[in-house]
């Protein structure tokens, strides 16, 4: 494959990513016929069929997985060394790719727009997963940096605490729970617990949070998302173990309330993690210092927002007792 062209590694990279040569067209602003020639002509120079297609479905050879992947580590490469000359000429540039795991999107979104304010050169990319996700990105190379909990044991990795990060159960208002002043954790065997899928940080920290308090737990029903948990436990389907971080909108309007469950908050911590063997740019070194430096009282900041806001809504729902005569 001496001739291959850079070109056709995007091209084709694209094709790859979207298993479909019109989105590959859309996206690169291409014809679709100007994108079949240049795979056909990678194909040729590669003496191997890449692609093949199933009914209107575009699936990868074994060829084509690798080349994909090659493409990707030569494209990774060209943006690292084009950071690295970018960072001898004293300019403040480049691309920086971050995973966030799902539970951790309610704040970053506040602390990159605020990285972007005081870096306005860099383009930032986020891309948000379940925590299996996200480590599959950081072992793949995918990503520079991830924001999440327990850093993977997989491979070997650099994780920086940068903020506290407590967990916490949470109920209906309206729930036989709320009122209580202090629950026993043996109380929630009682309760409809919904909880997160397998691979998710805080379904695993609710497991060893069970065991350690020798809860087995009786109904269980799985939910994808925070978003859902949170939603079933306001329609009252039941309890669930929820980063504190992701609920601050709707204790603020008194839509869900935090269970004083002993034991909690569960108080853990929030990374920044990336490989041991990672060669950070410029972009994201900022980015480890702006996190050092700035992460924790960010997030703090955001979570008083929101208790002030709930602090303002309980005032204007007490009501003045009218006059006595």
């Amino acid at each position: 494959m001496k001739n291959v062209t850079l070109r056709q590694l995007k091209i084709f990279e694209a094709v790859a990513r979207h298993l479909s040569f019109s989105r590959a067209a859309e996206e690169l602003h291409l014809t679709q016929p100007a994108v079949s020639m240049q795979v056909q002509s990678l194909e040729d120079q590669a003496g191997l069929p890449l692609t093949e297609q199933a009914g209107k479905k575009v699936r990868l050879t074994a060829a084509g997985e690798e080349v994909a992947r090659q493409a990707r580590r030569i494209a990774e490469q060209l943006r690292e060394a084009g950071e690295a000359l970018a960072a001898l000429k004293g300019v403040e540039a480049g691309r920086l790719k971050i995973g966030v795991v799902s539970t951790a999107k309610y704040f970053a979104p506040s602390l990159l727009a605020e990285f972007r304010r005081r870096h306005p050169g860099v383009e930032v990319q986020l891309m948000v997963h379940n925590r299996g996700t996200i480590v599959r990105l950081l072992a793949e190379n995918e990503i520079d940096l991830a924001i999440m909990g327990t850093p993977p044991g997989e491979f070997e990795t650099v994780a920086r605490e940068f903020a506290d990060h407590p967990l916490v159960f949470i109920a209906s208002p309206d729930s036989r729970l709320a009122q209580k002043r202090r629950i026993d954790p043996r109380q929630l065997a009682e309760e409809t617990l919904l909880i997160r899928e397998p691979g998710s940080g805080t379904r695993s920290a609710l497991e060893r949070f069970l065991v350690e308090h020798g809860v087995v737990a009786g109904k269980v029903m799985e939910l994808g998302s925070n978003e859902t948990i949170k939603q079933a436990v306001m329609a009252g389907l039941g309890i669930s173990f929820i980063s504190e971080h992701t609920i601050g909108l709707e204790r603020s309007v008194g839509r869900l309330v935090r269970l004083n469950v002993n034991g909690t908050p569960v108080n853990r911590q929030w990374r920044l993690v990336h490989r041991t063997d990672k060669r950070l740019m410029p972009a994201a070194t900022a980015f480890v210092e702006f996190m050092n430096a700035e992460g924790s009282r960010l997030i703090e900041e955001q979570i008083g927002r929101h208790d002030a806001s709930r602090t303002e809504a309980v005032g204007k729902s007490v009501k003045p007792a009218p006059a006595t005569r």
